[in-house]
């Protein structure tokens, strides 16, 4: 019985490609190329600048292995999807009509013939029209994710809620051929069958990375951009009012002990020395709150730290 363990980045990349061909095309999309000899998986992907674990988690889950989401280098495997899509748009789908209109005979009115090709034709527009979404739609919402920004009415969910499988079409159309088109022995319309089929297998595998790999390292950065209280839309409005209590809960330590600092009216060079810092850090966490909190006066700090109990109204210095 075959050893199902994951591959690890000290594995040698030939045995992976060996037991596995179908990984000759992922290696093409990460960019990775062949001629690698005895070199590891690790030394492999850091010749090419690939990120050796979003290549393990792609690698894992396509040959059937166990696999961790949560390790996905989320501009790594949008570059792997954006060349997946280039592959299908540009090379794949284009050869295999190459092959279906010389293996038809579209001449002489050959109604089935005709409507394989409409049929053919139909189903790439729509893949076009599904990965050119993903490419303008998805993948600039997740880079301005990455830039820390949320959008208030668009999140991954949407996406996966509506994200269906784009191999199907193409086992209508294999099932068409097999069942109506009545020559025998033609080796061409054989060798076009054969790449539909590989094709929707590919894109089939193709979809199901994205849902579970891509989507719910998405879902992370979004769950953890809204546990921040500085949240940031990218669709931001006049409307957003700030939250203090996941704001105060970004305050470090030390920034809450130069908050209670202030209100007792100590200067930067008294909260310096009494801290045991330099003036310049000091300035620079001073800097650091205001920008977390919004707050930018003495006053308003000595509200805020009394409201969270930083301090006792009785250490407060007024005037």
């Amino acid at each position: 019985m075959e050893d199902c363990k994951s591959y690890r980045s000290g594995d040698k990349m030939r045995d992976l490609v060996r037991n596995n061909s179908e990984l000759i095309l992922v290696m093409g999309r990460f960019g990775l190329s062949l001629g690698f000899g005895e070199k590891s998986v690790r030394e492999v992907c850091r010749m090419h600048n690939v990120d050796e674990k979003t290549f393990l988690a792609v690698v894992n889950y396509i040959t059937g292995r166990d696999y961790h989401c949560g390790e996905v280098v989320l501009p790594s495997l949008i570059r792997y999807l954006k060349q997946s899509h280039e592959y299908f748009l540009d090379f794949n789908l284009p050869s295999i009509r190459r092959k279906l209109i010389e293996a038809v005979d579209c001449s002489g009115g050959n109604d089935i013939a005709m409507l394989i090709i409409r049929f053919y034709d139909e189903y790439v527009q729509a893949v076009r029209k599904h990965m050119e979404y993903e490419n303008d739609v998805v993948f600039s919402y997740v880079e301005q994710l990455s830039q820390g920004h949320l959008k208030r009415n668009y999140t991954i969910s949407e996406f996966a809620s509506k994200h269906a499988p784009i191999g199907d079409k193409l086992k209508e159309l294999k099932d068409v051929i097999i069942r109506c088109y009545p020559e025998k022995n033609n080796y061409l319309l054989n060798a076009a069958l054969l790449e539909i089929i590989s094709c929707e297998q590919d894109l089939t595998s193709h979809c199901m990375i994205e849902d579970k790999l891509f989507v719910p390292a998405v879902k992370l950065i979004e769950q953890q951009l809204r546990k921040k209280g500085d949240r940031v839309y990218a669709d931001k409005t006049e409307q957003d009012v700030p939250d203090k209590k996941d704001k105060w809960e970004t305050l470090s330590d030390r920034e809450k002990d130069i908050i209670a600092c202030v209100t007792k009216g100590m200067s930067n060079k008294e909260i310096a020395d009494t801290l045991y810092l330099s003036v310049h850090t000091v300035t620079t966490h001073r800097r650091n709150i205001s920008n977390k909190l919004q707050i930018h006066t003495t006053a308003g700090l000595t509200i805020y730290a009394i409201a969270n109990k930083l301090v006792n109204i009785e250490e407060i210095q007024v005037g």
